[in-house]
């Protein structure tokens, strides 16, 4: 498969790895009762710093959890206008740049930066992908063609589906000149991938305001294709081809003679089809030949169309917040009625004015969904603009006949918080014990840290594939493996791994009880 290259590249395909893990510190939460210190238990997230750091921080609990990313980073126009500075040159970025690349970064051009920056976080966000996931990037021309080559390495290309067409747009400023340097961009592209090349996209339509009826339609067609010819209600035509096979035509016309025979006097069709659609899930076949002699095959009530690639019916700009770079809450909107189900993780790490989280808590209050959104935003509106935003989301806002109810729903706000592991490979003592502990369950184990854990047994960490993990640690002493703390197990288990600083039995000794012994902080693994 071709790659692209680009100066720095070598520093920044295994940055992810050695980005420091940080834990993630909850400042607030917030719910219908208004905002609040108390935690509200709700695992929606809006996240202040640094996307790389925050979404290693998300691993350990949702990797390969996440059902739908969206995310719409830096176009890279070169526009300093904009708040969040699309030519990375955000001091944060270049601070970045400048310890991961080195002095390559000072004379790297706008594209080369650019890749650096997107390279290590599009990494991170494929591991937090469900295999059944799909990741949505919005772009324009200036990157299109480099994001396209980066997302084929990272994603594979097999797990290409779309590039999707959204509307922008148009400032009429070109009608003052003759001629002019280009045509006005109309259009903007959102990148389409999936996880697994084997996961299917659900149907995409749009509803129609009003359903449209049930109808009779010709059944031939122009098309010329003999093994479609056949005889039906006495006729087979000689050029041109039935829309369905024998088989199907055949079972369609006898659905229609049921329907004549025992419904025809009770219901129309429509109701019929309905009614039939809702009490066994099939979708009936009608053919009938009409009072003229047209052979004919019924088309069914139709709520909405579906849709292709081409969004030009939705503008990708919204007009929410104000936000320079926002994108239509109709725009997330259907992409999160098409991916997220009940219960389904939403991402978005470049969270901007908060129009994603606005989406899922659109699409929760009209179907009583519990989808679950995470936010990311290094900028310092993340507090002030995106959670302001989506407060007022989950209270209602507007006056009078613009007033908009509110949706309801909860979040908690984090900061990133200090790292784990410290440079010289020593625990960060000051993060706490509960997250050391997540942080050392998940490397072992690639699972999350259940919320439960025994009283009695209050160094053991859970069960995986029939192995018990023990973290047998004490702040202010050293810990020792001896047989007074196996005396203490009370978990049954095919195998065992205990955490402790110190170990006083013999090698043999645990090869004969299939114990594990992993020496504190020298055997905890870094992510």
């Amino acid at each position: 498969m071709p790659t692209l290259e680009w100066i720095g590249k070598d520093k920044v395909v295994n940055h992810h790895q050695e980005v420091p893990y940080r834990v993630l510190e909850r400042q607030y939460s917030y719910d219908e009762a208004g905002q609040h210190a108390e935690d509200n238990g709700s695992e929606n997230m809006i996240i202040h710093g640094d996307n790389l750091e925050a979404l290693k921080a998300l691993l350990p609990r949702y990797e390969g959890k996440v059902k739908c990313i969206y995310i719409d980073p830096p176009y890279n126009t070169g526009n300093e206008k904009w708040v969040y500075n699309d030519n990375v040159n955000d001091p944060k970025i270049k601070k970045w740049l400048g310890e991961v690349v080195g002095k390559e970064g000072e004379d790297l051009s706008r594209h080369d930066k650019w890749l650096c920056m997107m390279y290590p976080r599009l990494k991170l966000l494929q591991r937090l992908l469900a295999e059944d996931g799909f990741i949505f990037v919005s772009i324009d021309v200036f990157e299109y063609a480099n994001l396209k080559c980066i997302m084929d390495e990272i994603f594979g290309v097999a797990n290409f589906r779309n590039c999707i067409s959204v509307r922008r747009g148009i400032k009429n400023v070109q009608a003052q000149f003759e001629t002019v340097q280009a045509l006005s961009l109309g259009h903007e592209y959102i990148y389409l991938y999936s996880k697994n090349p084997q996961a299917k996209l659900p149907k995409l339509s749009k509803d129609f305001e009003i359903e449209k009826a049930g109808k009779w339609d010709t059944f031939w067609r122009g098309t010329d294709r003999p093994t479609m010819r056949y005889e039906i209600f006495g006729y087979c035509p000689e050029k041109g081809q039935w829309r369905w096979e024998k088989t199907r035509a055949s079972k369609a016309t006898k659905n229609y003679e049921k329907f004549l025979s025992e419904y025809a006097d009770k219901m129309s069709i429509d109701n019929y089809y309905i009614e039939h659609l809702m009490a066994t899930n099939e979708k009936l076949d009608f053919v009938r030949m009409n009072e003229t002699g047209t052979i004919q095959y019924y088309v069914p009530p139709q709520s909405g169309k579906l849709l292709s690639d081409n969004w030009m019916d939705i503008l990708l700009s919204g007009s929410y917040a104000g936000f320079d770079t926002e994108k239509s809450v109709l725009l997330l909107d259907r992409i999160v009625k098409w991916i997220a189900s009940d219960k389904d993780i939403v991402l978005d790490s470049f969270a901007g004015s908060g129009t994603t989280a606005h989406a899922v808590l659109n699409m929760n209050k009209a179907d009583g969904g519990n989808r679950k959104f995470i936010l990311v935003e290094m900028m310092d509106y993340a507090d002030n603009i995106t959670a302001e935003r989506v407060k007022r989301v989950i209270d209602g806002y507007g006056e009078g006949k613009k007033a908009v109810k509110g949706t309801g729903g909860n979040f908690s706000y984090y900061e990133l918080g200090p790292v784990l592991l410290m440079p010289d490979g020593n625990l960060n003592e000051e993060v706490g014990l509960q997250k050391i502990r997540e942080y050392v369950y998940y490397m072992e184990t690639k699972e999350s840290l259940s919320a439960e854990q025994p009283v009695d047994e209050p160094y053991f960490m859970g069960l995986c594939r029939n192995t018990a993990y023990y973290f047998y640690y004490k702040r202010e002493s050293v810990t020792t493996l001896d047989h007074a703390f196996l005396a203490t197990i009370q978990t049954k288990a095919e195998g065992y791994t205990i955490y402790a600083d110190l170990c006083a039995i013999p090698q043999e000794t645990l090869r004969k009880h299939n114990i594990t012994f992993k020496k504190i902080p020298r055997d905890i693994a870094r992510l």
